[in-house]
């Protein structure tokens, strides 16, 4: 706060007088003095809602280094640009007083940084100096944007051509009739509600009542809509506008509620083209496109250098020859230049020949600037140690560590593993029990035609063919159906569970030899030795190395016992490859996600980390990156994720307890009922016997009846 401003404050708060001010900022300390400007809090919040709309998430701050222009509205912005999640890559600080050349300096400075999006923020005399040296620097251009904020925009009035010129394509963020007499319009909507006020509460020697009624005056006046909170004028937005030729033009408005809209919107187009989006814009240079918010500092005079690993044993990632890099070939290849040609700019790039050695002696060579390289082009592996000297884009491959193997003969009788012989031998007196049990109901159904000798037979080849899902005889009685039906839940819950635990048996079997002081083989060069080795505890194996997928073939073909390995560990998209080729021989089970796949190498801060990361996952969500697998990997691989390497227990009679149980029940219940309603039957024909023709007869159709009972 100005000293003057701070001491009239003081003598207002002694008073108990509102004061009214056009400079100096309301505080809690001195609550009669009100702050009559342009809210800085609210073109904070413009700002980068602007700079969003146009999808920047990066900005240069420039400002002078002046309490005139309000030291609070950095931390606003620094504030609101988080909210948004936009980085302030810069803060240019520039005095009052500089000179020419220091301004010039400035700019240089700024000229080496990536970032081409600046928000000004100073007086309209050092605005001027700063804009006509940065038309001088060619900083004017199109690939610039310019954004100036409330005080910067008073610089639109200056008289002299050379400035006027110097802002062309500019974007500035003003209040609404914003011009030269707008002190003089605020002037006069606060001295009416002023008047309003006193009006309402009368001269009184009580200034809070006088107070009080200020703070609760709203209404409409020249300068829009008139109303304090928090002892400030409430904004009512703001406009945007472009500088072209020696005017203005509005392009959108900002207000706090309803965000960006256009300046010119068609009544029906409201809803549809009113959030988000301002006019076309003109930009510096008479562009019409928007500049992409950073500059490849490197197309200005050079080329970018990225260096291309030659001679590399596992080619179908990159295969290309030292002496002719002109026609390289490979996954890797592929999913760079893809990235590169979706970029919506021209990157001129020159492709040198690194002969293949340690990954981290690659990686070396981008940070000390060997041959002055830019990047790298090759199947490197993302690791944290290594982002420590450059920067990765985001993976294009699967991430982790798999066990491959070579498929070997099985057991004969390893089917009979994933179920204990408890389980396979109560599954089996169960089958027997169901089908005596629907043998004996559909035996009881008085209208049966089936000879007894036959149905049993039938009934237990239909029991039979329910485990495969195959019956297609048709039951009598409800019962029977019933009976069926359960059984039916009880074949399909053991056969699931078999199906689960074979799986998971035929392929940890592959590998179960590793696990047991076998040969682990692994990628010859590379940091799987030093790290894999440890985090999958596989310390107390021998281990070789392996350099091609010839390598890997030969080794697992032989086994450990000859020579060879029981199992290789390496990163999944090797394995996955490896796999594309042999996929018939040889299985892989996921075992520890401890790497973060492969990404390509580019120097610390160069802006093309993001634009090719942006590039992968737009490759991602379309198919394009799948379709490049499919190419190159040749075959799809589903991954059994494991924790370890133990092999799966086979299941026990306690796992199916409640299972049997309720088909025993079901069992028990269905006969007990179907012989209740068969003697019940029988009973109601002899009783009707006995009432028509006496007690012999009687006894004679009882005869017949259990004869008939026992035959059926």
């Amino acid at each position: 706060m100005y000293i003057g401003s701070k001491l009239v404050a003081s003598v207002t708060d002694m008073a108990r007088v509102p004061i009214f001010s056009f400079a100096g900022r309301s505080t809690v300390e001195y609550p009669y003095f009100f702050q009559i400007k342009e809210d800085e809090m609210a073109m904070a919040k413009s700002v980068p809602a602007l700079i969003e709309s146009f999808k920047w998430r990066d900005v240069i701050y420039v400002y002078e280094d002046s309490d005139d222009l309000g030291p609070d509205i950095l931390q606003y912005l620094f504030e609101s640009f988080q909210d948004k999640n936009i980085r302030i890559t810069y803060k240019s600080v520039i005095a009052a007083s500089a000179t020419n050349d220091q301004v010039i300096q400035e700019l240089h400075n700024l000229m080496k940084i990536h970032t081409s999006v600046f928000i000004v923020n100073m007086s309209p005399i050092l605005a001027s100096c700063l804009f006509v040296n940065a038309k001088m620097l060619g900083m004017m251009s199109k690939e610039y944007a310019w954004i100036l904020t409330q005080k910067t925009t008073e610089i639109m009035h200056s008289p002299e051509f050379e400035v006027i010129e110097s802002l062309q394509g500019a974007l500035g963020v003003v209040g609404p009739k914003v011009c030269i007499p707008m002190l003089a319009i605020w002037a006069y909507d606060t001295t009416w509600a002023l008047a309003e006020s006193v009006e309402k509460v009368g001269v009184s020697k009580n200034g809070s009542m006088l107070l009080g009624e200020i703070m609760e005056i709203k209404f409409k006046g020249v300068s829009g809509e008139f109303r304090l909170n928090e002892k400030k004028l409430v904004s009512n937005g703001f406009e945007i506008i472009n500088v072209i030729d020696h005017g203005e033009r509005k392009v959108g408005y900002w207000t706090l509620s309803k965000g960006i809209r256009r300046a010119h919107t068609p009544f029906k187009d409201t809803v549809l083209q009113s959030s988000n989006r301002v006019e076309d814009v003109i930009w510096p240079g008479g562009s019409i496109t928007t500049p992409r918010g950073w500059i490849l500092r490197m197309n200005l005079g050079k080329t970018l250098r990225i260096g291309l690993i030659t001679e590399v044993r596992f080619k179908n990632f990159l295969d290309a020859a030292e002496n002719n890099v002109t026609n390289p070939t490979g996954f890797s290849y592929d999913v760079f230049q893809a990235c590169i040609h979706a970029l919506q700019y021209d990157v001129p790039i020159e492709f040198i020949p690194i002969t293949y050695e340690r990954y981290d002696d690659l990686i070396m060579k981008v940070y000390n600037k060997v041959r002055k390289i830019d990047g790298l082009l090759g199947d490197t592996t993302i690791l944290a140690n290594r982002s420590d000297y450059v920067d990765f884009t985001t993976t294009y491959t699967d991430v982790g560590i798999g066990t491959l193997t070579k498929i070997k003969e099985q057991d004969s009788m390893i089917f009979l593993l994933p179920l204990g012989v408890d389980v396979w031998l109560t599954f089996l007196l169960f089958g027997v029990l169901t089908g005596f049990t629907i043998w004996a109901i559909e035996a009881m159904d008085e209208k049966s035609e089936r000879d007894p000798s036959q149905g049993i037979g039938k009934i237990f080849w239909l029991i039979l063919l329910t485990i495969f899902f195959a019956q297609r005889d048709k039951l009598s009685k409800n019962l029977s159906r019933f009976v069926m039906f359960v059984w039916l839940i009880v074949v399909l819950v053991i056969f699931t569970s078999y199906t689960a635990t074979s799986t998971s048996l035929l392929t940890v079997e592959q590998f179960e030899l590793a696990t047991k002081g076998g040969i682990v083989g692994f990628h010859g060069g590379s940091f799987v030795e030093g790290v894999t080795i440890n985090n999958v505890k596989l310390i107390d194996n021998t281990n070789k190395d392996y350099y091609s997928y010839e390598d890997y073939a030969n080794a697992l073909s032989k086994g450990g016992n000859h020579g060879g390995a029981d199992a290789i560990l390496d990163e999944v998209p090797y394995i996955r490859m490896f796999l594309g080729m042999h996929s018939d021989d040889y299985a892989m089970v996921l075992s520890e996600s401890c790497t973060s796949g492969f990404g390509f190498v580019f120097a610390k801060g160069s802006p093309l980390v993001r634009e090719m990361s942006r590039e992968i996952a737009r490759m991602r969500e379309n198919g394009a990156l799948r379709s490049l697998e499919k190419k190159w990997f040749k075959s799809e691989l589903s991954l059994s994720s494991q924790d370890s390497f133990r092999t799966p227990k086979s299941h026990k009679l306690d796992r199916f307890r409640g299972l049997f149980i309720a088909i025993g029940v079901s069992l028990v219940f269905a006969l007990t009922v179907s012989a209740f309603y068969a003697v019940h039957a029988r009973i109601q024909v002899e009783n009707i016997i006995s009432l028509l023709a006496g007690k012999n007869l009687m006894v004679t159709i009882r005869n017949l009846l259990f004869r008939n009972f026992i035959r059926t």
